[in-house]
């Protein structure tokens, strides 16, 4: 078996995970609830663009910056008022009866198609951990359906922690957790980070010295604007494609 051109993998007890955006097709099940919204603007209106850069653009400025404003917000609330934020920015209605479950819809976003057996065979090997900034309803509904079948053994959502990452607390509490539930020290380097988000995951794992894989799920475009501020020590495309490398070396090991 040829030498990997990848660091060591093999030397971690624990893995944790974003989860909207790495294990969970975030960007196409809100393009399905903000359409409720853009179906309403004209067909040439720069929201209703392909590819929709700019539709999942200023979603998020409303929902960062109702983050910023009522930082222990609810996930799912502030879903809910982001839209109908947006809604009112553009000039069309958003009824109660849709902005409602729009504050409830990312519990029935789809895995990517390379999630759950990845992290199957994760599993099998690391203790398996979720850092996201989900609220706890819409955590149980990803992990019961769309993710049925995967064993997590800690869970630190912004609901329980009261703040959404990249506030150091949300890792302060992970690590915390990793000790106390999984008998894993981050501070001895026994947990690597796993995430797509630059912003949200791998500037503060600089900060804090966590090791971190990038998933980048195509958003390489993001890079050069955190540039020197991020230090991923992995890089791969998808889930699936780190899970083969991680089996790849385990092998290598005879493991």
């Amino acid at each position: 078996m040829a030498e990997s051109k990848h660091p060591d993998l093999t030397s971690f007890k624990a893995l944790s995970f974003d989860v909207y955006g790495t294990l969970i097709d975030q960007n196409a099940g809100l393009l399905k609830s903000l359409s409720a919204i853009t179906s309403q603007l004209p067909a040439d209106h720069a929201l209703n663009e392909e590819p929709p850069v700019q539709a999942l653009a200023r979603f998020r400025e409303q929902v960062l910056a109702l983050e910023a404003r009522e930082p222990t917000l609810l996930f799912n609330e502030n879903q809910a008022m982001s839209a109908v934020a947006l809604a009112h920015e553009l000039g069309v209605s958003l009824s109660d009866s849709v902005a409602e479950p729009f504050g409830n819809a990312p519990g029935t976003w789809a895995p990517f198609p390379d999630t759950v057996d990845a992290l199957r065979r994760l599993g099998a090997r690391f203790r398996l951990a979720v850092l996201s900034n989900v609220d706890n309803a819409n955590w149980r509904s990803t992990q019961e359906r769309q993710l049925a079948g995967v064993r997590f053994d800690a869970v630190c959502t912004a609901q329980d922690i009261g703040s959404y990452k990249p506030d150091r607390k949300n890792f302060e509490y992970l690590f915390g957790h990793c000790r106390k539930e999984l008998g894993v020290d981050p501070d001895k380097g026994e947990l690597l980070h796993v995430a797509k988000s630059l912003e949200l995951d791998h500037v503060p794992a600089k900060e804090l010295g966590l090791r971190s894989v990038w998933i980048s799920r195509g958003g390489d475009q993001e890079l050069e604007k955190f540039q020197g501020r991020v230090a991923y020590e992995w890089k791969f495309a998808t889930l699936g494609e780190f899970a083969d490398e991680v089996d790849r070396q385990f092998k290598a090991k005879g493991q």
